[in-house]
């Protein structure tokens, strides 16, 4: 109507320019009018939930009291306090009496938190064996609290918070989050950034944690369903956070952003922070997507940590590193142990499982670490990119090429999602009760994964394990509850559940079961195969069924003699509606060449075991002074000494020393070497 009016005034330019007006004044308050009705959608979910909060309460429900201004709960908010000197996690009780603190006016519960938090450090000090400063969300709950506190009462801070601060939050805007995708870390992140976006006076920290906050629930909502399930990929992760699919602390800021999946009836910690928090949520709802088929990139390569951190103090520097789960990478071994010894921290909750390592000269240890590279590496979360196919009910994501064949620690790789229950394969020990295995090692060894659209590729191959783990379990298996699905069919190695009209289909290595678990043994290597779909995709479960049986699969090895040394290859290839993924695996050098500039020589140790006497090839340091030395496992240096090499020289070494795995570390002009020899 208004376009005709409009062209109608084409002949009166005072009545065109009075309509345009008019239509200017229209446009803005239809965008006005749409902003109003989602903030309206929004304001009502929030109120609901605060209202719930506080008729069923619960311990986080504390920040919303605070928030509502009335009496914060006194039993609550005592056992948060007495709470403070013991607990490792300390830091997501400290948040919250920031909040609380942040939140009522005239000092109302300064006296009662304030001499609390005197004695607490609020970052790293030598010889602190408790609190945990250097992984990403307890970093940011420290270093937020302790900014609010000095902003609002004066309270003296280090030299280098601000710097560190700010180093941070402009970390994860450009970078995004190391501990990727995790439900159960990044709700705490949160936390402490929702306290700088909401209480901090400075500006550019304010707009910065704003800009982080919504970085991370964009991220939780990338792969979360049209059911308000979430179920990644993740960097770091817990079983228990794939075993329900509501009422975790997750599920409540996917509700209250959303309003998918089940209204929660009481407050989480995040949802607490984020319904007592001013931040603009209409951007980050309008996130969501039911359709995705994208790459996204987590953080950046590991060689970039030098130039990344470069402006940091070095005890900074280090935890940076550390977030990005480098504690005992090669790369900064040498760092890390010069940190540990010098703030002792070898008595810490954090550490003390490597204690026997401490006998080891900070010189040693990237050698060291190059050695236990089955572990040492595959800790590290950062330079990532994550495969994300989501189709209404369903999400299939994936890293890929992450670490294959090393050790995992709380990595998820691949997970696919169907309405509300997960699908995942894990190496390792069977347990049949999920929540049961440790929350230590989700996997370990690592799949390679490919994705292509809506399907996986997963191969298993574990790395030669060094002597002093213990982690040389290769089953694979399949975490797959019939219960969780209207329909499940078989057809020959593929197995296929139907949830609603969300579909999956997984191509096992083997039907074996193990202690009741979908499991394969197969210690040589195997490949998993997961296909996701729905109703949109392939019209009915019918359809879907028809296209896994007419896929293609095949795997086979190989010995390439055509290299030094020779490689044994493992190939697969599956063909998947239109969608094909092959890789080649080729290994028998797993350890590389080069450490920090450093060149690892060869070393040969013989007879191995050995009684008593044994020898060293040091042929590879022919005319160089070396230190040879012989360190036992629990790192105590039990011989040292130092010679000039001849040509082919054979070192011979007698001992007494008691039976047991000792590290033999030749280093000199340059050069470094470390072998491992038996004694018995």
């Amino acid at each position: 109507m208004i376009f005709t009016i409009c062209s109608n005034s084409l002949k009166n330019p005072r009545m065109l320019k009075y309509y345009t007006k008019a239509l200017l004044l229209f446009s803005i308050l239809c965008v006005a009018n749409s902003l109003f009705a989602s903030n309206a959608t929004y304001e009502q979910r929030r109120t609901d939930y605060i209202n719930n909060a506080l008729t069923n309460f619960s311990n986080d429900a504390i920040t919303i009291q605070a928030y509502m201004n009335v009496p914060v709960n006194q039993t609550a908010l005592t056992t948060l306090i007495n709470g403070l000197p013991t607990r490792s996690t300390v830091d997501f009780d400290i948040v919250k009496l920031i909040r609380i603190l942040c939140l009522t006016p005239n000092g109302t519960y300064d006296a009662q938190i304030l001499p609390a938090l005197d004695s607490i450090p609020f970052w790293l000090r030598k010889d602190q064996w408790l609190y945990g400063y250097w992984s990403e969300n307890h970093m940011i709950m420290w270093m937020s609290s302790d900014w609010l506190l000095h902003e609002k009462y004066g309270k003296m801070i280090d030299a280098n918070l601000d710097n560190r601060l700010r180093h941070y939050l402009k970390l994860k805007v450009k970078y995004g989050f190391y501990e990727f995708f995790s439900s159960v870390y990044a709700p705490y992140c949160l936390s402490g950034l929702l306290n700088l976006a909401d209480f901090s006076q400075d500006a550019e920290i304010k707009s910065l944690a704003t800009q982080a906050s919504v970085r991370l629930m964009n991220d939780l909502l990338l792969l979360t369903n049209d059911k308000g399930v979430f179920y990644p990929s993740a960097g770091r992760n817990y079983y228990s956070k794939y075993l329900t699919p509501y009422n975790q602390n997750h599920n409540n800021l996917i509700y209250l952003l959303t309003g998918m999946g089940q209204a929660p009836t009481a407050a989480s910690h995040a949802g607490g922070f984020l319904a007592s928090s001013s931040i603009f949520t209409d951007s980050i709802t309008d996130s969501w997507r039911a359709r995705l088929d994208t790459i996204h990139r987590i953080g950046h390569p590991i060689d970039s940590l030098p130039s990344i951190h470069k402006d940091m103090a070095q005890v900074d520097k280090i935890i940076f590193q550390w977030s990005a789960g480098t504690y005992f990478h090669p790369f900064v071994a040498y760092e890390s142990v010069v940190m540990i010894r010098d703030s002792n921290l070898w008595n810490h909750v954090d550490f003390v499982d490597f204690k026997q390592f401490s006998g080891f000269s900070a010189n040693d240890a990237p050698v060291l670490a190059e050695y236990a590279s089955y572990a040492s590496k595959s800790s590290v979360i950062c330079g990532q990119d994550v495969a994300v196919f989501k189709r209404n009910g369903v999400v299939l994501s994936s890293v890929q090429d992450f670490w294959k064949g090393k050790l995992g620690y709380q990595q998820f790789p691949c997970v696919a999602t169907i309405g509300t229950t997960p699908v995942i394969t894990a190496s390792g020990k069977i347990n049949k009760d999920w929540n049961k295995r440790t929350s230590a090692n989700s996997n370990e060894h690592l799949p390679y994964i490919t994705q292509k659209k809506n399907v996986a590729m997963l191969m298993y191959r574990q790395e030669n394990v060094p002597a002093i783990f213990t982690y040389k379990n290769p089953e694979v298996s399949l975490y797959f509850k019939d219960a969780d699905f209207d329909e499940v069919r078989n057809s020959s190695n593929w197995i296929l559940g139907r949830q609603d009209e969300s579909y999956v289909a997984v191509r096992r290595a083997c039907i074996d079961e193990i202690d009741s678990v979908r499991a394969c043994p197969n210690p040589k290597g195997q490949t998993w195969v997961i296909v996701v779909g729905d109703s949109s995709m392939y019209a009915n479960f019918n359809t879907f069924e028809t296209v896994i049986q007419q896929s293609q699969f095949t795997d086979s090895w190989s010995l390439d003699t055509t290299v030094s040394p020779w490689q044994h290859n493992y190939y697969a290839k599956v063909l998947v509606d239109n969608n094909t993924l092959e890789y080649t695996w080729n290994r028998d050098s797993v350890i590389e060449t080069s450490i920090n500039e450093i060149e690892l020589a060869k070393l040969t140790v013989y007879p191995n075991p050995a009684k008593g006497e044994f020898n060293i090839n040091l042929s590879d340091f022919a005319g160089k002074n070396v230190d040879v030395k012989v360190i036992n496992a629990m790192g105590q240096q039990v011989f040292k000494e130092t010679i000039l090499v001849n040509e082919a020289e054979v070192k011979n070494i007698k001992s007494n020393w008691v039976e047991g795995l000792y590290f033999v570390v030749i280093e000199g002009e340059g050069k470094r070497a470390v072998s491992k020899i038996s004694l018995k």
